[in-house]
């Protein structure tokens, strides 16, 4: 099975306002070699929440086949309402999402804190507030 690492983010200019979420993915399959893709997306009216959760299904969309996945997120909403099954009041259409797509892959949910220097969440934040900016996604890979 291959691996995954995702780190996600989720951000809004205002709350809510017009929103943006970014992507980097780093899989290893089985012969040991390492692709990467980053990409982003942008919503006009939302919020950081929504942006948030919207992240870690974009990240999960994107994996064609089954694979075991470590998301990484700076939101405890997103890593504390998959793994320690916080109350779903809002959102209720994206964590239906989110739950479909789950039930593909094996997932780790590591919370990781934002603004610490921490490389992958810096450039899933870059990402995230770079679609705001632009009013636009892009998508790469490396």
């Amino acid at each position: 099975m291959k691996r995954v690492h995702a780190y996600t983010d989720g951000a809004c200019s205002g709350n809510p306002g017009p929103g943006g979420w970014g992507v980097a993915l780093t899989a290893t399959n089985s012969a040991g070699i390492v692709k990467s893709r980053f990409f982003s997306g942008y919503c006009p009216d939302t919020t950081n929440n929504r942006m948030e959760v919207q992240a870690a299904i974009e990240a999960l969309k994107a994996l064609k086949t089954a694979c075991d996945v470590t998301v990484f997120s700076d939101s405890q909403y997103l890593v504390n309402t998959m793994s320690k099954g916080w109350a779903r009041r809002k959102n209720t259409d994206l964590w239906q999402e989110l739950d479909e797509l789950v039930k593909i892959h094996t997932i780790k949910w590591t919370w990781v804190k934002g603004h610490a220097n921490v490389p992958g969440n810096e450039t899933v934040d870059a990402l995230a507030t770079g679609a705001i900016r632009n009013k636009q996604g892009k998508d790469y890979r490396a």
